[in-house]
């Protein structure tokens, strides 16, 4: 080979060098970028949870105490519990307890103005369960409503409600409640039925199972107040799995939308060893629909124990399908 051709070779070997060294820096830049914007928002992702935190602390807890002995005390005055089932339940029962408790309120004023005992022995109190809420009658045209909260069979909070109106003709309004603040009451004006509450426990509680149970395993969780968006990662893979999930309705237990990505890794053995830093920039992020599906139908926690269950043969699928196209 002529001295002008090795010159040649030689530079085109100088530059070929210096683009991989650029494309090596570059991505160290990226991964540089990509550590800072994690950090940020790791520091945002606690100082949500610390905000939150104090939020779904009960600030008033002279309510809380003051309904708790309210209810305490129409439990124990009761004459009589009626369990009602789902269907039985309707507006026309509702009318009926709303004018027993206008009747009984009217019957202690008039009690009261010509000095007669206003409660007479022969007077019923009578509850009404429906599944895990108990429905009282409360003095002063008030309706009282309990709900009892539980997760894998164990009692959680419980919550109370009271409900008022002008006369018994009238819709009932929330006057006071100890439920979280995030959950909107006003639906329980028009449904004393309303299972958002037992729902969020539900949901709350398998948050808190998967970080009693996979704390170690999973990294950036994050949900909303209601829990009706959870997100977290998964990084202990060949890939970093994102997971998302939402429920359209703050009555549900089961999300009705999952969302699960696999983020090839530059630093993944398969990518150094068996592929060309091209071929590596070229692999994308993919759905794990069987990661989907889990957890569509399973509780969180069950879910969870699917996915990492398969997960490494599923991500090991996907990347040598990538790798053969």
């Amino acid at each position: 080979m002529s001295s002008s051709g090795a010159a040649v070779l030689n530079v085109e070997q100088l530059r070929r060098r210096h683009h991989s060294l650029s494309e090596l820096t570059y991505a160290r830049d990226e991964d540089a970028k990509l550590e800072t914007t994690r950090a940020r928002l790791s520091n945002i992702l606690k100082r949500h949870e610390d905000l939150k935190d104090r939020l779904s602390r009960d600030s008033d807890k002279l309510i809380f105490e003051h309904l708790q002995k309210e209810f305490e005390a129409a439990r124990a005055a009761q004459t009589e519990e009626i369990s009602i089932d789902d269907d039985e339940w309707n507006d026309g029962l509702l009318a009926t307890i709303r004018e027993k408790v206008h009747m009984e309120a009217d019957r202690k004023a008039m009690a009261n103005q010509v000095n007669v005992p206003a409660d007479l022995p022969f007077q019923s109190k009578t509850t009404y369960r429906i599944r895990d809420k108990v429905i009282y009658c409360l003095d002063g045209a008030r309706i009282g409503i309990q709900y009892e909260t539980f997760f894998a069979g164990e009692p959680c909070e419980i919550f109370h409600c009271v409900l008022v109106s002008k006369s018994f003709l009238e819709k009932m309004t929330v006057i006071e409640h100890t439920l979280p603040f995030f959950l909107p009451i006003r639906e329980l004006e028009s449904d004393l039925l309303s299972s958002n509450a037992i729902a969020y426990i539900d949901r709350r509680e398998q948050v808190r199972l998967i970080k009693e149970l996979y704390g170690n395993q999973i990294g950036e969780l994050f949900h909303s107040l209601p829990y009706n968006l959870i997100e977290f990662v998964l990084e202990d893979f060949e890939c970093k799995v994102t997971v998302s999930i939402r429920y359209s309705d703050l009555i549900l237990t089961l999300p009705s939308q999952a969302r699960v990505l696999a983020w090839p890794l530059r630093s993944s053995k398969r990518i150094s060893t068996r592929s060309s830093s091209t071929s590596a920039a070229q692999l994308v992020p993919f759905r794990l629909p069987y990661a989907e599906e889990a957890l569509k139908t399973l509780c969180l926690p069950e879910a969870y124990a699917d996915i990492v269950l398969d997960l490494p043969n599923a991500l090991k699928r996907s990347l040598s399908s990538q790798h053969s196209d």
